[in-house]
């Protein structure tokens, strides 16, 4: 089998996320896996672009920064983010395949879960914060270092506007979102590894293409998959 030439997936997308896959522990590494998947049915989105549109993001909120607390850096990303510029969760469309796609998701300011999530950590980490995914059960959230070495952080939720979330929190809003009520014992909000990541957004977009007929892209998603 000739992995360069996949039998449904845009070429472009497949050769690009297989090229970033070696460097995915890296931030830029994997927002650039990420958004190969947009490529897909986005051929013209350029990554440079949309690395420069966070770049502007990030600049942004460095000059409203005056301490080097986290306390005030997350308030500058939040008001930024979420206040200024409206990113938020598109619950008017939530199963609509440009939920998971970078390029579309920086223009309509609108995303899913985990897509709002990787660019918030993408921009957090740029003003030098520390921020996880958090790979929960039917809703992902960014886990934010609060004090660096001491283990302790917060769980903030892109999808509602940013709200600061503690630890029970974060298992009610879960209920809200998804109705299941999580046994507090497992290991329900352990943090998501890039494969996890990138995995994940390649299942939502294949439950969403199986749902609504488009079997060739659902397939093109699996041939990506099957790179991780």
């Amino acid at each position: 089998m000739d992995l360069s030439r996949p039998a449904y997936c845009r070429t472009l997308a497949y050769r690009s996320f297989c090229d970033e896959l070696s460097e995915i522990n890296s931030a830029d590494g994997l927002f650039r896996a990420a958004w190969a998947i947009s490529q897909h049915e986005h051929p013209d989105a350029d990554v440079a672009e949309g690395e420069a549109t966070l770049a502007n993001m990030i600049s942004t909120i460095e000059r409203r920064v005056r301490s080097n607390s986290v306390e005030a850096k997350l308030a500058h990303l939040h008001d930024v983010l979420f206040d200024l510029l409206g990113f938020r969760g598109n619950v008017e469309d939530y199963y609509a395949p440009s939920n998971s796609y970078l390029c579309d998701v920086l223009k309509t300011r609108r995303g899913l879960p985990i897509t709002l999530t990787l660019l918030y950590r993408q921009v957090a980490q740029g003003i030098g914060l520390t921020v996880h995914g958090v790979n929960a059960p039917g809703h992902f959230l960014a886990e934010v270092e609060t004090d660096s070495g001491s283990g302790q952080s917060m769980y903030v939720d892109p999808f509602f506007g940013g709200g600061l979330l503690h630890e029970e929190e974060v298992y009610e809003r879960i209920l809200q979102a998804t109705g299941r009520k999580l046994d507090r014992s497992g290991n329900h909000l352990a943090r998501a590894t890039p494969r996890q990541w990138l995995g994940r957004m390649l299942n939502n977009l294949q439950a969403v293409f199986a749902s609504t007929g488009r079997e060739r892209d659902m397939y093109a998603m699996q041939e990506m998959q099957g790179l991780l």
